[in-house]
């Protein structure tokens, strides 16, 4: 998805090319970041992360009404990171506050081809996550919502996470990223998240081992993936493949597309980045070569900068709107 050149004349290039007029989702679009919510490590600094963090924070530059459900330590880490949310205006309403555990950290190696390698902390506060009354409303009420298997390391957040997904609408799109961090998943784990699945989103990796759980030949083609998508019965499986792109498969038809290059600072978020995109363009009725275009925009634009949740100019930020 990755690799190369400078990432404005390549981006601003795409969006010049062909039907992709701007476009927003409703602003009372309700996407919602289930899971963990941390500080990264990395070094160059800390940095807002997890990867339904990541997506929310994308979603919202998407024109989305993000939420994170989420928990962190009544500590100053966790002030900081509600305060900074806030700031970028995502909704933090519904961040639970744990009195006896910290908040998250992972600390983040970048290698020198720019692909990070986590150290993540245990026992902290988004391993506690309650379901209570407003998570119930809040599931309710989501228009779409995003989760992964490192949230679920932990029994009672698991138990938490299945609660709030089974409390959303028939018409909620709920994506599952898997986001697969050993030794903190299992098979059981994945396939049960994939049951709860509209959309799931893998790399290259992740695509291998969930043909193994599923006790299928690995995916070798495009017809393969539309083939695994129809087994497991969701309507869009995600595959990103690094600096080759991607591929984007339904049950019946299968999109693939070769990446944007740009020069990496790092590929932290940039796979949620991607899910955030797809998902966007999904409520929005849009096609796949058209979702392919636009996921790989936004995630070759986090790639080329620091971190998962980077700034950026509004001016290029509706550019960029598919």
């Amino acid at each position: 998805m990755v690799a190369g050149c400078a990432v404005e004349s390549k981006l601003n290039k795409t969006i010049s090319d062909g039907d992709l007029e701007p476009h927003l989702p409703s602003q009372s679009q309700r996407v919602v970041g289930l899971g963990e919510a941390l500080w990264d490590l990395l070094p160059a600094g800390k940095q807002l992360g997890g990867a339904p963090l990541n997506f929310a924070y994308i979603s919202s530059l998407l024109g989305a009404r993000a939420v994170i459900a989420t928990r962190i330590g009544t500590d100053r880490l966790g002030d900081e990171l509600e305060r900074d949310l806030s700031a970028r205006g995502i909704e933090t309403g519904y961040i639970q506050r744990d009195t006896t555990l910290p908040t998250g950290t992972s600390k983040v190696r970048i290698s020198t081809d720019g692909h990070p390698r986590y150290e993540i902390g245990e026992k902290v506060a988004w391993d506690a996550l309650a379901s209570t009354a407003d998570w119930r409303e809040l599931a309710g009420q989501a228009d779409v919502v995003c989760f992964g298997t490192l949230a679920q390391r932990s029994e009672q957040s698991r138990i938490t996470i299945a609660a709030f997904l089974e409390a959303t609408r028939t018409d909620c799109v709920r994506i599952f990223d898997a986001n697969l961090r050993p030794p903190f998943y299992s098979s059981g784990m994945v396939l049960d998240s994939i049951r709860w699945a509209r959309i799931v989103k893998l790399n290259q990796e992740e695509l291998t081992k969930v043909c193994t759980m599923a006790g299928l030949p690995v995916c070798a083609s495009a017809q393969d993936v539309r083939g695994l998508a129809a087994h497991l019965g969701v309507e869009l499986i995600c595959v990103t493949r690094g600096q080759r792109g991607s591929l984007l498969a339904t049950p019946r038809q299968a999109v693939e597309h070769p990446g944007f290059p740009v020069r990496v600072v790092d590929t932290v978020g940039a796979g949620d980045a991607f899910a955030a995109a797809v998902a966007c363009c999904w409520t929005l009725n849009m096609g796949l070569e058209k979702i392919s275009v636009v996921a790989n925009r936004w995630a070759a634009w986090v790639a080329s900068q620091h971190g998962a949740m980077p700034l950026i100019d509004e001016g290029l930020r509706r550019q960029m709107l598919p």
